[in-house]
């Protein structure tokens, strides 16, 4: 009898894992945008040209207005990065909605790709039309359309490729939702159309500030009406994050995996791996960190650290740089390094504090920090982009500098939350009301509704 039961307990342990990963996955194409939506005025940093309260009110579906409207999304690629999937997303809530979509990728590989053949029929099953990016009928559709959504500041290469002299009848209609922090999209290649459109959406103030400055002193030219677009949680990764009995399968499972116990603490950072984002820094930081405790001799938990969104291909120099970091130091059985995943959850669910590293201006926003947060989970961040929006320093983190004056900081606030359980439990449960405050799905597509209400205005009034 007690065989049988524990059979069924490994079988019933098998099937909610598997169940998980399952919606992980989805959920990592449903991560949607809460709208901190605010309107950045020429010349005035972040001072509201359109006043708009918080709304405390849960709205079913704010879109409903967009029935029966034509929506044309411009990507600059189709891949499994934050950009095209938030577009998709937008997609489907259109889509839920009733609106009528059209996709179109602007630039694909010669070659078949199986991941855009895997999105595409995603899109294709969920009502979305996708088009070529060239052709009669893109520029048919683009004329037809209500709203022209281009996204990433390289889409805007598709206006003068494809629409060529019908420009001028688009550009009052097109929303460019721009995500990029770098200097090289500061080129008037991709972005001289910037002052003719409707307006531009993006998702910090910190980034708002930063395109509406670069672009006159660089470029010479204005930014149109900017609305600044948090992202937020989608339902789905709301619900993983308060399945217990899911997440500590989860949590058992990867830390199984990796060799880690239980009781250990582990600290993760989840990003594709490159220089920007911080991974070197953040090894040199958790070895400094051991080192402290060595010296200070204190009692402690065995310490891990976690490096998700690995890829040799893409990154071998920087790749290598860290496996050889972490053998002359000696600290092999600490360090774990996992290949880059969309399936975040189970990761969230078996770490206990999320370190966003990112250098430099720092993340546009930083999805990843949020979906932290609803797994109740202190955030140790830079302190800059976006990161600076989203964790209360000292309250659902902490944040330190970039760069290498950071890494000391960071080593010591690793130190703090590993000797203080306490505060970090409370840290994880500020950053979890906090998303249900600010970083949720139903507050983006109120505030994402009243975008489009502009745009459609500007639109009629150009019509």
């Amino acid at each position: 009898m007690g065989k049988s039961t524990g059979g069924w307990m490994a079988i019933r342990k098998q099937w909610i894992l598997v169940s998980l990963l399952i919606i992980s996955l989805s959920t990592a194409l449903f991560l949607i945008f809460r709208a901190a939506f605010d309107v950045c005025e020429e010349n005035h940093r972040e001072k509201l040209r359109i006043p708009l309260p918080e709304s405390t009110v849960r709205i079913s579906n704010a879109l409903d207005f967009m029935k029966s409207k034509l929506v044309l999304l411009v990507s600059h690629e189709l891949s499994l990065s934050g950009g095209p999937l938030l577009l998709m997303e937008l997609a489907f809530l259109l889509r839920n909605a009733g609106t009528e979509v059209v996709w179109i990728t602007n630039q694909k590989p010669a070659e078949p790709d199986e991941v855009i053949y895997n999105l595409e029929h995603r899109m294709l099953n969920r009502g979305v039309q996708v088009l070529p990016a060239r052709g009669q009928e893109a520029v048919n559709i683009a004329l037809k359309a209500d709203i022209v959504i281009l996204n990433t500041a390289v889409a805007g290469k598709w206006i003068d490729t494809v629409l060529k002299d019908n420009a001028p009848d688009v550009l009052p209609k097109i929303l460019w939702w721009i995500h990029e922090m770098r200097g090289h999209y500061f080129t008037l290649e991709y972005v001289k159309h910037l002052p003719n459109v409707a307006g531009a959406m993006i998702d910090s103030y910190t980034t708002a500030n930063y395109w509406h400055n670069r672009t006159r002193e660089r470029l010479g030219i204005n930014m149109p009406q900017t609305y600044v677009v948090h992202l937020g949680n989608s339902k789905e990764l709301m619900e993983a994050a308060k399945d217990s009995i899911a997440k500590r399968v989860l949590r058992e499972h990867i830390r199984e995996s990796l060799g880690v116990r239980n009781e250990d603490l582990l600290f993760a950072i989840i990003n594709s791996v490159s220089r920007g984002k911080g991974q070197d820094l953040f090894l040199r930081a958790f070895h400094e960190s051991l080192q402290i405790i060595e010296k200070q001799r204190l009692q402690l938990p065995s310490m891990h650290a976690m490096v998700v969104g690995s890829d040799m291909n893409k990154q071998p120099k920087l790749e290598t740089q860290l496996r050889d970091f972490v053998k002359e130091n000696k600290i092999q059985h600490h360090v774990h390094f996992v290949n880059k995943t969309l399936n975040v959850v189970p990761y969230l669910a078996a770490i206990d504090v999320l370190v966003q590293n990112s250098q430099a201006r720092g993340e546009c926003f930083g999805r990843i920090t949020i979906e932290a947060m609803a797994f109740q989970l202190p955030v140790l961040g830079t302190a800059a982009g976006g990161t600076m929006e989203i964790v209360v320093n000292g309250s659902t983190g902490i944040l330190h500098a970039v760069g290498k004056e950071g890494v000391t900081p960071l080593a010591k606030n690793i130190v703090n939350l590993s000797s203080h359980v306490e505060r970090r439990l409370t840290m994880g449960r500020r950053g979890y009301e906090r998303v249900k405050e600010r970083f949720m799905e139903h507050h983006m597509t109120e505030r994402i509704a009243r975008v489009f209400k502009e745009v459609l205005k500007k639109s009629k009034h150009h019509s």
